[in-house]
Formats: C-alpha cells, structure tokens, sequence
C-alpha cells in the first residue's frame, strides 16, 4: 500500500457483523471519530471492546457502501485499568463476564494483561479463579494475541498474511518456537512454503546443510510436491535420487532421515510387487481405504445372486421408442444388479442414452439417485443430458470450507452418509484420489456407485489415476461402449476422435463437415490465423461469440502458440482497450472489463451471488468467466459465472487469468460449441496421443486444427501415457487374491 495515501484509524470495536475463521477476512464496526464506520481487512480473534489501530483508505463498495479497508490492524493493548475493564467486560475472553472481570482488575489493576501472559497462576488469587480457570484464561488469552506474534514472527522472513494465518491455525502461538526448533516444517506440512524459502529462513536461524531437520524436511516435501505432479507414492529408489539431488547430498545420506520419519510415522513404506513405495500417510490412507471400501461394496453383490432385468430394459425400450445396442442393456443390467459399475466409451457410443436409461429404471426400482461431476461445467452439462439436477462432486458432499491437516472438510462422511441409493459419478477421469476417498466415506452402506467416463482422456490434476487403476484392476465390472451410432458417425469431430485414440490419422482433407485442418508452415502463421479464425472468421460464418462460444485449447503455456501469448494476443483483439473499460494491471499483463478469466485454483470462500438474490460461496478450478466490473476505489472485480456473480479483492488476482486460451488440462470437463487448436512445432514432451484426444473431444459443432501435419502425426503416434506412481489397482487385486 502507499503510504503517503493510507490514513490511519484508531478506534473500538463495536460489533464483528462477519468473520471467516479460515481466511481471517472481517467486516466489524468500529467507533472512530465520533462516528460509526465500517471496516473490512483481514484479522484473527478480533473482539467487541478491543482498540485496534487501522492502516488503509476508505472505498465505496458498490453493494455496501463506503467501508475502511485496512491493510494493517494492529491491536492497541489497553494501558489502564479503566480500558482494561472495558476490554474484559465486553467478553473479549471466554470465561470472564463484566463481574469477574471488575474483580481481576481490582486485584491487579494496569498490570492485568501482564499477569495474564506472564504470570497466570496469579489468577487464582481473585475470588472465583481456580487454577484450572486460571489456566483456561491463560491460554485464551494467548490464542487471542498469538496471531499478532506470528505474523510479526514470520513477516522478518517475507511470509505474507495468508500463510502466517494457516502457520497460526496449524500451531497456535507455538508457532514461532516450533519453527525456531524446525523450520522446515513450513515447506513438509502442506503450508505452502516452498523448500527455497523454508531453506533460507533455516539458513538465518543457523542449520547446517546436513542438519536431520534439513534432511528430513526436504524428504517430505519431495513427496509433498510430487502429489502436485499427479503421484500418489514414490519408489524408494526415487525418491532418495532425487531428495539427495535437491539437498546436495549424497544419496547414502538419505537412510539416517528416512528411518526417523518412518520411526516418527510421518512416512509410509509398503512393498507392492516387489517394489518399496514411499507414502506420506494420507496418500496411503486414501488408497488402501478406497481399496477395502470397494471391495466391501463387491462382496454386497456377488454375481450368483444378480437378477436378470431384461423384461424392464425391454419395457423401458417400448416405453421411450427406442431400441439399446446390445452393450448398452449389459450396461443398463450391471447398474442394476451390481454394486459397483464402470461405463466408459468415447464419443458417440451412447453413454448418455445408456446412462439415462439406468437412471429411469433405479428410480423406478425405488432407488433415489444422486448425480455428480468434478466441475460446475460437468455438472451443468449432466442436468442438461439427463434432466435431472447434478451437483459438483463437492457440493454433492457439502463441502465446509475450511480445512483440516490442509485438507478439504465436508460434511457428508462416514458418520453423515449421503442419502442416496445410488449415486452416479460423470467425468469420473478427472477425479483424483482424495475426492474418491471423500466419496467413498460419505456412501452409505448398500448404495451403488456407478463410475461413468472415458479412460483414454487426461488423469485428474489431483494426486492418483483412480479410473484407469479401477480398469485395469479387473476386480470393478467395467462395461465399454465401442459402438459409434450412425448419427455420431457423420460427425467429423466423433470418427477423429476414435481415429486418435486408435493411432490412427484423422482424415486432414475434409472441408464441408465439422472438423478441419488448415496447414500453416511457421509458428506465427499459426498464431496469426487462430486469432484472426476467433475475431473474424468463425463469427461471420457461423455467427459465433468470439468469447462465449469459442474456445481456444494449447498443448503448451509457453511458446509462440501457448495460451500465454495466445491470450494476450486475443486480448488485445476480441477485448482492447477503447478509453471506457476500466483494467488493472497484474504481473506482467493486465485484467480488463470484458475479459474472459478462468479460476485456476479452488477458492471455497469467496461469496457469489446469484441472479435471484441467492447468495453462496465457493468457485472452483476450471471455472471460465466474464469480468463484468472493476472497481478501483473499492480495489475489486466481479466475474459473472453463468448465472452468479463472484467478487474478488486485487489481492486475490493471483486466482485468475486470461482464458481466451487454456490447456488441454485445464479445457478437461468442459464442452464448446467450437474448438480451435494449435499444434505446431515439436514438444515431444508435450505431443502425445491423449492430449490430443482430449482436445479433440472438447468440440460440440466445430473442430479446427491449425499448424502442420508433421504435429498432429507426431501427437497421434506417441502412446506415452502420463506416468503415475499408484497402487490403487494393485491393492484391489491383493485383496481380492
């Protein structure tokens, strides 16, 4: 914040109107100036009596008015004993009302505060203290001001507001004396604080390179960071390779350090076919649980005991006029009469029709049905497919938002079952290990689950590659629907598709259907003609919203054709600045109104509104929107997100970015009317068959791939599947034997 336009306000607190104990954001009124004001900011324990002194500037919110933002609130401890007992009497403590509060300060007068953090026990001198209160008031006292100590603690490091709040929740106002003792407990439990920083911080506090803190922690955070490329373990050999590498150490160094987290349990070590995996505890949790789980569900419906559902499949067929394939009644049968399913097919095989016909004839069993996708796209496209309301698989579960041991809270668990018969799982390549473990927990026993999705698409960003494990278990009755009905099979979009996943070239000649290539012999070429295809081209000829219905999809972030360049080179098309649009710059690039934004992280805080009125929170990775208002005064933006508004603080822009341009990772879970795709130039890494396929089958209506075939071949013919170290599959083919 600049200074010289910050004011400062010293005042009481006279009212917390909202407060978030996750995020520490507050709105409360405070008595300044002979007035009442409103302040927002960021602050935690703050109570009714308090004197805070305020850093910031006011602002006009839109909705709420003007407000006093504070960048900095700083308690101001009351000094006498008049504002002591002021203090105390408004119930800033837990345990202390207006009586005994008047009792301690007679008893101690401008020393009280003192006494409380210095010399507790002293307590017990005032009539009515035992020492188990005094103990109590103690430590109250000590969790209210210990959040002050560890942001000024951890600020002499660089570490900003939001990781000193999680370090709080984590340690209380232990904090500062437990990363004194380790501070590479900052980067090895899930703070977010990478191993850098935590490396230096241990550099200033004196610890040597080959210190067990350093050792150990660096381990952790080895694996802690390989859960973000997708693995759930490590093999020994692995992980000790590139521990002793990030450490500068020789890997020898690395068994002293590894008994010791095994010994201490903060590391998992289990031997799956012949190989020594390396787990933090959660993972392995998450993956043997979902394992027993499953198998628990299986022995529920063992195969002599199914029934045969073939006269309500055919009444089912009479009654919608139609006739399934033979593969979809096998689908329709297993839902039925297993506990446990998997329909997976690409595109064109009658998923949807085979999905909705199971969804009919559980509801007409008595069944009652929940739907679920992983993402608020998935989810919408689901209703729209089958008529029925399908939630996120988070809000399905009820997300609590907030966290516990840094991870997601729900509500519906084990002790809390969802109230479903069956529930039905879309997307299910998209879901990571963790979610899956949720889900599992919060069915009740005897319900069915019924996993629906396509294999040969991307793994979930998350940790774990739980669908393809599930198939290539053999244990999960899987049924894959290779029929491509004669409708779908005109589709361009749909015969390439199958073509890609096959390894097979897609027919690049066509001109007059739904899919086609345009041949560009250099980078720039192909970036100049995407843009000109969105701003121009496809709108005139097919009346396309440049930003509502076409979506540009990259193989890279980077580069002349990543989404990067790609989305600042859109921007300045499909979105300029005209003199009228209020923009705020961010990093190297600038936010505009107008723009279109992705969240590309969950944020299961922020507070939407709907166009009713209703209001709610949360807004989740992969989300696309349109930023509607940028309010600078008020230092905010609102992104409308289909039917709800979301508003965010500049301090949040972190959680945004352009999306005239996304991944292949980031477009999985989504559909759009027209898909447009660079694929030029040779990233081997990069180039594989699966990303292809999974772009391809983003497109609704319209598929244009630009760039040279010497790309799509190489995308086509490279077969590498994405490694993932799980054992998911493994641990339901032991326990099966």
């Amino acid at each position: 914040m600049d200074r010289q336009q910050a004011e400062v306000l010293e005042g009481t607190v006279e009212d917390i109107v909202f407060h978030n104990e996750d995020t520490g954001f507050t709105v409360m009124e405070v008595a300044a100036r002979e007035a009442l004001i409103t302040v927002v900011g960021e602050a935690m324990g703050i109570q009714p009596g308090e004197e805070l002194r305020l850093t910031g500037r006011y602002v006009s919110h839109p909705t709420y008015g003007t407000q006093f933002k504070a960048a900095v609130i700083e308690r101001t401890i009351p000094a006498t004993s008049g504002a002591i007992l002021k203090y105390l009497s408004g119930g800033a403590i837990r345990g202390i009302g207006p009586a005994l509060a008047r009792r301690i300060v007679d008893a101690f007068g401008d020393d009280t505060l003192t006494i409380m953090e210095k010399e507790p026990q002293r307590l017990a001198e005032v009539r009515g203290i035992t020492p188990k209160k005094a103990a109590e008031i103690a430590e109250e006292y000590a969790r209210i001001f210990g959040i002050r100590a560890v942001m000024l603690f951890l600020s002499r490091y660089g570490i900003d507001a939001a990781v000193s709040i999680r370090v709080w929740k984590k340690w209380g106002a232990y904090a500062p004396g437990e990363i004194e003792k380790d501070p590479y407990i900052l980067c090895a439990r899930d703070i977010g604080v990478p191993f850098e920083k935590a490396d230096e911080i241990a550099r200033q506090l004196g610890f040597a390179p080959d210190s067990p803190e350093r050792l150990c922690g660096g381990i952790l955070y080895v694996l802690r960071h390989n859960t973000g490329n997708g693995h759930c373990c490590l093999p020994y050999e692995k992980l000790v390779k590139v521990s002793a590498r990030m450490l500068e150490a020789e890997p020898e160094q690395m068994d002293d350090p590894l008994t010791m987290l095994a010994e201490r349990e903060d590391i998992i070590s289990d031997t799956v076919d012949g190989t020594v995996f390396i787990y933090l505890p959660e993972m392995y949790e998450a993956e043997t649980y979902c394992a027993g789980r499953l198998m628990t569900a299986l022995a529920s419906s063992p195969p002599e005991a199914v029934r045969d559902y073939s006269r309500e499949i055919d009444a089912l067929e009479k009654k919608l006029g139609i006739r399934y394939a033979s593969l979809q009644r096998k689908a329709i049968q297993a839902a039925l009469g297993q506990s446990v399913v998997i329909l997976t097919g690409g595109p064109g095989t009658g998923k949807t029709t085979a999905l909705c016909g199971m969804i009919d004839l559980l509801e007409q069993e008595g069944l009652k049905v929940g739907l679920a996708a992983p993402t608020g796209r998935a989810a919408k496209r689901m209703t729209e497919l089958t008529g029925l309301d399908a939630k996120t698989i988070h809000r399905l579960l009820e997300v609590d938002f907030g966290e516990e041991n840094g991870r997601v809270k729900f509500r519906r668990n084990s002790r809390n079952p969802l109230p479903y018969d069956a529930v039905i799982v879309d997307e299910m390549s998209m879901v990571d290990i963790e979610i899956f473990a949720s889900l599992m927990q919060a069915l009740r026993l005897g319900s069915k689950l019924i996993m629906v999705g396509d294999p040969d698409q991307l793994p979930s960003v998350g940790p774990g590659n739980v669908l393809r494990d599930l198939i290539d278990s053999d244990v999960i009755p899987v049924i894959h629907l290779t029929e491509v009905f004669r409708q779908a099979a005109e589709s361009l979009i749909v015969t390439s598709a199958h073509a890609i996943v096959a390894g097979e070239m897609p027919d690049l000649t066509v001109r007059d259907n739904d899919f086609f290539f345009l041949q560009k012999s250099s980078s720039e070429a192909v970036l100049q003609t995407v843009v000109d295809l969105c701003a121009r081209r496809l709108p005139a000829s097919y009346g396309y919203s440049p930003v509502r219905d076409i979506q540009v999809i990259s193989p890279t972030r980077l580069g002349a054709c990543g989404t990067a360049e790609l989305c600042r080179k859109l921007q300045e098309v499909l979105n300029p600045q005209d003199g009228h649009k209020t923009e705020q710059k961010f990093g190297p690039g600038v936010f505009r109104e107008g723009d279109k934004v992705m969240q590309i992280r969950n944020n299961y805080d922020i507070v939407y509104t709907r166009d009713d009125g209703e209001q709610g929170v949360g807004v989740y990775n992969g989300d696309i929107g349109t930023i509607e208002m940028i309010d600078r005064p008020s230092r905010s933006l609102h992104v409308r997100y289909d039917d709800r508004v979301a508003e965010y603080t500049f301090d949040m822009l972190d959680q945004l970015e352009l999306a005239y341009a996304v991944t292949v990772h980031k477009s999985q879970g989504s559909e759009f009317d027209a898909v447009v795709m660079p694929v030029s130039g040779s990233r081997s890494k990069l180039f594989y068959r699966n990303l292809l396929y999974t772009a391809v089958t983003r497109a609704k209506k319209l598929l244009i791939l630009v760039g040279q075939v010497s790309a799509v071949a190489e995308m086509v013919h490279n077969d590498r599947k994405t490694l993932r170290y799980t054992n998911l599959g493994k641990f339901l083919r032991e326990a099966v034997l």
